[in-house]
């Protein structure tokens, strides 16, 4: 069982993938209003940055093809465990899960590595309950371990991720196809969905960490109101920071 609960105050964090591996020093956001950074996505071993076209835009927002780019785990141990020691925020790891014996390995690593609060699992865009299950178990050990699931697939999935020894769950963009692009949503268009979803499992009495479509403080005190533990923020972070009213 974990050594520690999962408690984010203030109850808002960015995404895993908008801002690198560690929190910036020099950047212009207050992370102050943070409760937790969560780092960009780590596979056991590198992965390198998708072909051809990564950005498509649309009325609602872009959606975004990169191959989850990264120089596996050993190296971003390496070159960041000593900033998540120094970090103002508790620091979340966010795992590729691929395969459960890699995920194994890694989890196990980073309960030994200092500056580690705990550990978010990302896992495959199709996947089904049983393979939630495993990857889970996979992970879970002494950190608290947060299971992203697919956002459209959340409300079929959580309870398979929480018996298998998940304390919440997150919510993954959803997927779509633009100009023959297949890649992760991003904008505001999708609040309400992701909303329906948060509002849904939070009104199952699953333990959820809201995300999708955050662009304003409204948004994120919506989800918190339909009983989010926390708030996770991507795309509005791209723009140099929170809008006016999220300030």
């Amino acid at each position: 069982m974990p050594k520690r609960d999962l408690h984010f105050n203030p109850p808002l964090m960015n995404a895993a993938g908008i801002l690198g591996f560690a929190p910036d020093p020099k950047s212009p956001l207050d992370f102050a209003r943070f409760g937790a950074f969560v780092t960009h996505p780590v596979s056991r071993f590198p992965r390198t940055p998708a072909r051809g076209t990564r950005f498509v835009p649309f009325s609602g927002g872009f959606l975004l093809h990169t191959g989850l780019p990264n120089p596996g785990l050993d190296a971003v141990i390496r070159r960041h465990a000593r900033r998540w020691v120094k970090s103002p925020l508790p620091v979340i790891v966010h795992l590729l899960a691929r395969d459960t014996a890699s995920l194994r390995e890694m989890a196990a690593r980073l309960e030994e590595t200092e500056g580690v609060a705990g550990l978010e699992l990302g896992l495959p865009p199709e996947v089904n309950a049983s393979e939630v299950a495993a990857f889970t178990r996979a992970a879970a050990g002494e950190l608290p371990l947060i299971v992203r699931l697919p956002l459209v697939q959340a409300d079929a999935l959580a309870d398979a991720a929480l018996d298998a020894g998940a304390q919440a769950v997150s919510l993954g963009q959803p997927r779509g196809l633009l100009n023959g692009v297949s890649g992760r949503l991003y904008g505001p268009g999708i609040f309400p969905l992701a909303l329906g979803v948060v509002d849904k499992l939070a009104g199952s009495g699953v333990p959820v960490i809201g995300g999708g479509g955050v662009y304003h403080i409204r948004d994120a005190d919506a989800m918190l109101e339909a009983g989010a533990l926390a708030v996770q923020v991507g795309g509005a972070l791209w723009k140099g920071g929170f809008p006016p009213d999220c300030a």
